[in-house]
């Protein structure tokens, strides 16, 4: 929240840049689709977590007369509640004053003054370090399992510190490789978060309670399933062709 509140403060007491232009950036209409479908998949990044849901509130003491999904739903609406007001104030601030001039990470177009920018930066390095956990361990878990289970290796601290080592230097080599912050939320919000967060759990809801067709739920439930598979299949498309384009014009590892 910090970083967030660093960043729409700031922008507003810069004020309104000269010339400021609230039309589409891309010029041709191609440009504009696709510029919507990378739009879409940063907003499912943005709101992505559900993948480590299950994560959490498995660490959430439960019992028949006390179970865990009643804490674990008030936990969920905070943590909407904390993140639209983390986001929604940056991209609405930020556009207003910058227009479609401003950079995927508003700190960028906000250039000034440095230092208060390297504390907005700091934040992110902190948050980063425990947010990561948090999204790696079930991909951690997934690839321990398969080592275990499946190559026979033995379930060792030295396994754990190796495979998790080379997960994070794999991350690392591929976030310095293709530093395009905005094509990449929108490819990997599309492609990794969606089907997770918008229509996996409708599928799931709808084989474990089987409603009757054709009633509000089930309509409901497919609706989303329909406008998830979209957002999976659009967004990665939008995402990559907003990588390739800039990476047309960058010098790696420059």
């Amino acid at each position: 929240h910090s970083y967030s509140t660093i960043a729409w403060a700031a922008s507003a007491h810069k004020g309104v840049i000269e010339n400021v232009d609230y039309g589409y950036k891309a010029t041709t209409t191609p440009g504009k689709v696709f510029g919507f479908f990378n739009a879409l998949g940063d907003v499912a990044f943005a709101y992505a977590g559900h993948n480590v849901v299950l994560e959490i509130q498995a660490t959430i003491p439960s019992t028949p007369e006390k179970p865990s999904k009643g804490p674990m739903w008030r936990g969920v609406i905070v943590a909407y509640i904390v993140v639209a007001l983390c986001y929604f104030p940056v991209g609405l601030i930020g556009y207003w004053m910058f227009g479609n001039t401003v950079e995927d990470n508003i700190l960028v177009t906000l250039e000034k003054p440095k230092w208060l920018i390297a504390m907005a930066n700091m934040f992110v390095v902190i948050h980063v370090i425990g947010s990561y956990q948090i999204y790696a361990m079930p991909v951690f878990d997934m690839i321990e399992t398969v080592m275990v289970k499946k190559l026979n290796f033995k379930p060792t601290t030295m396994l754990r510190f190796i495979v998790r080592n080379i997960y994070v230097a794999f991350t690392m080599f591929i976030a310095i490789t293709f530093p395009f912050f905005g094509g990449l939320l929108g490819f990997f919000g599309g492609f990794a978060f969606a089907p997770t967060t918008y229509f996996l759990p409708c599928i799931m809801w709808l084989a474990i309670y089987k409603p009757r067709r054709f009633s509000l739920s089930w309509c409901c439930n497919y609706v989303c399933i329909a406008l998830g598979l979209c957002l999976m299949i659009l967004s990665p498309i939008g995402g990559l062709r907003s990588i390739i384009l800039n990476a047309k014009d960058y010098d790696f590892y420059s």
